[in-house]
Protein backbone atom coordinates (compact mmCIF):
# COMPACT_ATOMS: atom_id res chain seq x y z
CA UNK A 1 0.00 0.00 0.00
CA UNK A 2 1.19 3.53 -0.64
CA UNK A 3 1.21 5.42 2.43
CA UNK A 4 1.85 9.44 1.17
CA UNK A 5 1.21 11.12 -1.99
CA UNK A 6 4.84 11.17 -3.12
CA UNK A 7 4.39 6.89 -2.70
CA UNK A 8 1.13 7.20 -5.18
CA UNK A 9 2.74 9.46 -7.58
CA UNK A 10 5.84 6.44 -7.49
CA UNK A 11 2.68 3.55 -8.53
CA UNK A 12 1.37 5.93 -11.66
CA UNK A 13 5.34 6.66 -12.39
CA UNK A 14 5.70 3.36 -13.04
CA UNK A 15 3.27 2.98 -15.45
CA UNK A 16 3.77 6.39 -16.98
CA UNK A 17 -0.15 7.11 -16.64
CA UNK A 18 -3.25 5.30 -15.07
CA UNK A 19 -7.07 5.85 -14.83
CA UNK A 20 -8.45 5.58 -11.10
CA UNK A 21 -9.71 2.31 -11.54
CA UNK A 22 -5.96 1.13 -12.24
CA UNK A 23 -4.79 3.36 -9.81
CA UNK A 24 -6.97 1.84 -7.12
CA UNK A 25 -6.59 -1.76 -8.55
CA UNK A 26 -2.92 -1.79 -8.25
CA UNK A 27 -2.99 -0.37 -4.58
CA UNK A 28 -5.05 -3.31 -3.87
CA UNK A 29 -2.37 -5.71 -5.27
CA UNK A 30 0.30 -3.64 -3.16
CA UNK A 31 -1.45 -3.81 -0.21
CA UNK A 32 -1.76 -7.62 -0.91
CA UNK A 33 1.66 -8.17 -1.41
CA UNK A 34 2.53 -6.36 1.67
CA UNK A 35 0.00 -8.35 3.39
CA UNK A 36 -2.74 -5.46 4.18
CA UNK A 37 -6.30 -6.13 4.15
CA UNK A 38 -7.95 -3.04 2.70
CA UNK A 39 -10.98 -1.94 0.73
CA UNK A 40 -10.45 -0.82 -2.81
CA UNK A 41 -12.67 2.30 -1.56
CA UNK A 42 -10.19 3.25 1.25
CA UNK A 43 -7.70 4.79 -1.48
CA UNK A 44 -10.45 7.63 -2.72
CA UNK A 45 -9.88 10.04 -0.35
CA UNK A 46 -6.34 9.83 -0.33
CA UNK A 47 -6.47 9.88 -4.09
CA UNK A 48 -8.21 12.94 -3.51
CA UNK A 49 -5.58 14.54 -1.55
CA UNK A 50 -2.72 13.75 -4.14
CA UNK A 51 -4.69 15.56 -6.94
CA UNK A 52 -5.56 18.86 -4.83
CA UNK A 53 -1.88 18.49 -3.90
CA UNK A 54 -0.68 18.33 -7.55
CA UNK A 55 1.56 14.56 -6.81
CA UNK A 56 -0.89 13.79 -9.27
CA UNK A 57 -2.69 15.51 -11.91
CA UNK A 58 -6.08 14.20 -13.79
CA UNK A 59 -5.60 14.71 -17.65
CA UNK A 60 -8.60 15.51 -19.83
CA UNK A 61 -6.25 13.01 -22.20
CA UNK A 62 -8.38 9.88 -22.07
CA UNK A 63 -7.41 6.67 -21.52
CA UNK A 64 -7.19 3.90 -25.06
CA UNK A 65 -8.90 1.03 -23.95
CA UNK A 66 -12.36 2.12 -23.24
CA UNK A 67 -12.25 6.08 -24.50
CA UNK A 68 -14.05 7.35 -21.33
CA UNK A 69 -11.82 7.49 -18.26
CA UNK A 70 -9.36 10.45 -17.70
CA UNK A 71 -5.97 9.48 -16.91
CA UNK A 72 -3.70 10.22 -13.73
CA UNK A 73 -0.50 11.01 -14.40
CA UNK A 74 2.53 12.04 -11.39
CA UNK A 75 2.39 15.77 -10.95
CA UNK A 76 4.66 18.51 -10.28
CA UNK A 77 4.64 18.55 -6.97
CA UNK A 78 5.57 15.09 -6.72
CA UNK A 79 8.92 13.15 -6.03
CA UNK A 80 7.52 9.73 -7.44
CA UNK A 81 8.79 7.18 -4.83
CA UNK A 82 8.15 3.18 -5.68
CA UNK A 83 6.38 1.70 -2.27
CA UNK A 84 7.62 -1.28 -0.52
CA UNK A 85 6.94 -4.33 -3.68
CA UNK A 86 5.88 -1.43 -6.13
CA UNK A 87 8.20 -2.87 -8.50
CA UNK A 88 6.12 -5.97 -8.88
CA UNK A 89 3.13 -3.50 -9.84
CA UNK A 90 4.04 -4.25 -13.99
CA UNK A 91 4.12 -7.83 -13.81
CA UNK A 92 0.56 -8.20 -12.01
CA UNK A 93 -1.48 -5.42 -13.68
CA UNK A 94 -2.00 -5.35 -17.55
CA UNK A 95 -2.08 -1.79 -18.12
CA UNK A 96 -1.61 -0.80 -21.91
CA UNK A 97 0.55 1.76 -23.10
CA UNK A 98 0.06 5.03 -23.28
CA UNK A 99 1.52 8.34 -24.93
CA UNK A 100 1.46 11.76 -23.13
CA UNK A 101 1.09 15.52 -24.67
CA UNK A 102 3.38 16.76 -21.53
CA UNK A 103 2.96 19.87 -23.24
CA UNK A 104 -0.68 20.20 -23.37
CA UNK A 105 -0.82 18.54 -20.01
CA UNK A 106 1.73 21.15 -18.59
CA UNK A 107 -1.11 23.30 -19.92
CA UNK A 108 -4.17 22.01 -18.46
CA UNK A 109 -2.40 22.08 -14.79
CA UNK A 110 -1.30 25.84 -15.49
CA UNK A 111 -4.91 26.24 -16.51
CA UNK A 112 -5.81 24.46 -13.41
CA UNK A 113 -3.05 26.55 -11.38
CA UNK A 114 -4.46 29.82 -12.56
CA UNK A 115 -7.75 29.41 -11.48
CA UNK A 116 -6.86 28.81 -8.05
CA UNK A 117 -4.92 31.28 -7.44
CA UNK A 118 -7.71 33.41 -8.55
CA UNK A 119 -9.80 31.83 -6.29
CA UNK A 120 -7.13 31.67 -2.90
CA UNK A 121 -6.48 35.40 -4.00
CA UNK A 122 -10.20 36.73 -3.72
CA UNK A 123 -10.34 34.51 -0.45
CA UNK A 124 -7.07 35.96 0.58
CA UNK A 125 -5.92 32.52 1.78
CA UNK A 126 -2.35 32.58 2.93
CA UNK A 127 -1.64 29.70 3.56
CA UNK A 128 -2.81 28.02 0.28
CA UNK A 129 -1.26 30.69 -1.69
CA UNK A 130 2.25 29.86 -0.22
CA UNK A 131 1.91 26.23 -1.40
CA UNK A 132 0.71 27.48 -4.62
CA UNK A 133 3.85 29.68 -5.11
CA UNK A 134 5.78 26.37 -4.90
CA UNK A 135 3.46 24.52 -6.92
CA UNK A 136 4.27 27.20 -9.94
CA UNK A 137 7.71 26.73 -9.38
CA UNK A 138 7.46 23.20 -9.69
CA UNK A 139 5.20 23.32 -12.21
CA UNK A 140 7.61 25.10 -14.62
CA UNK A 141 10.33 22.71 -14.12
CA UNK A 142 7.59 20.13 -14.37
CA UNK A 143 6.39 21.34 -17.94
CA UNK A 144 7.57 23.47 -20.76
CA UNK A 145 5.11 26.62 -19.24
CA UNK A 146 5.20 30.09 -17.97
CA UNK A 147 2.99 31.00 -15.07
CA UNK A 148 4.79 33.89 -13.85
CA UNK A 149 1.24 35.65 -14.26
CA UNK A 150 0.23 33.02 -11.04
CA UNK A 151 3.28 33.96 -8.83
CA UNK A 152 2.01 37.65 -9.26
CA UNK A 153 -1.50 37.40 -8.38
CA UNK A 154 -0.17 34.78 -5.35
CA UNK A 155 2.68 37.39 -4.27
CA UNK A 156 -0.37 40.10 -3.84
CA UNK A 157 -2.26 37.53 -1.49
CA UNK A 158 0.64 37.61 0.46
CA UNK A 159 1.64 41.42 1.02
Amino acid sequence: MADTTDELAGVVDLFDALTRDELEQALVELAFKQGKDVEREAFTAEIERAIAGYHLVETDQRAWDDGDESLLVAGPAAFPTVPENGADLPHILDVPDRELDREGLGETVADRLREEARTVAAAGDADRARDLLDVSYDLEAWAPVEVGDVRETLDRTLD
